[in-house]
């Protein structure tokens, strides 16, 4: 794995490493956090630690994406909130259990995902305190 976001970034597709670079500034300027990679080829931006009523715990990125093949992975929605009035606004895109998948960036309305991401970050915080 390239050690830092930008390498990273270099290192996919050329219309995927654009993609990347625009998250990238969208990711920064909607959170204020500086990127860092993950396990799983994920780009997350702050990070912040659960505990369930099962006692599982851990830590995880709080907001992100994922380059993927077939679609552009984001990770954006703890799975707290209905964000449908958002999603409605967005573009194409299908819906996992706390994550979008985009095929296209150019294909949805980018300034509605950083609606979202604030959003979801917002509503991440309601729950876990959220740090860099």
């Amino acid at each position: 794995m390239p050690a830092t976001p930008e390498a990273f970034f270099r290192a996919q597709s050329a219309p995927r490493s654009e993609e990347c670079r625009t998250l990238d500034a969208l990711f920064r300027r909607c959170s204020g956090l500086a990127p860092e990679l993950w396990p799983g080829n994920k780009v997350g931006y702050g990070r912040y630690d659960y505990t369930y009523a099962t006692g599982r715990s851990g830590t995880y990125l709080a907001t992100g994406f994922s380059p993927r093949k077939a679609a552009l992975s984001i990770y954006i929605m703890p799975g707290y909130a209905d964000f449908s009035d958002i999603l409605s606004r967005l573009g194409p895109h299908r819906m996992g259990k706390s994550c979008l998948y985009v095929t296209r960036l150019n294909r949805i309305d980018t300034s509605v995902l950083g609606d979202l991401i604030a959003a979801g970050l917002s509503n991440l915080r309601d729950h876990w305190p959220v740090r860099a």
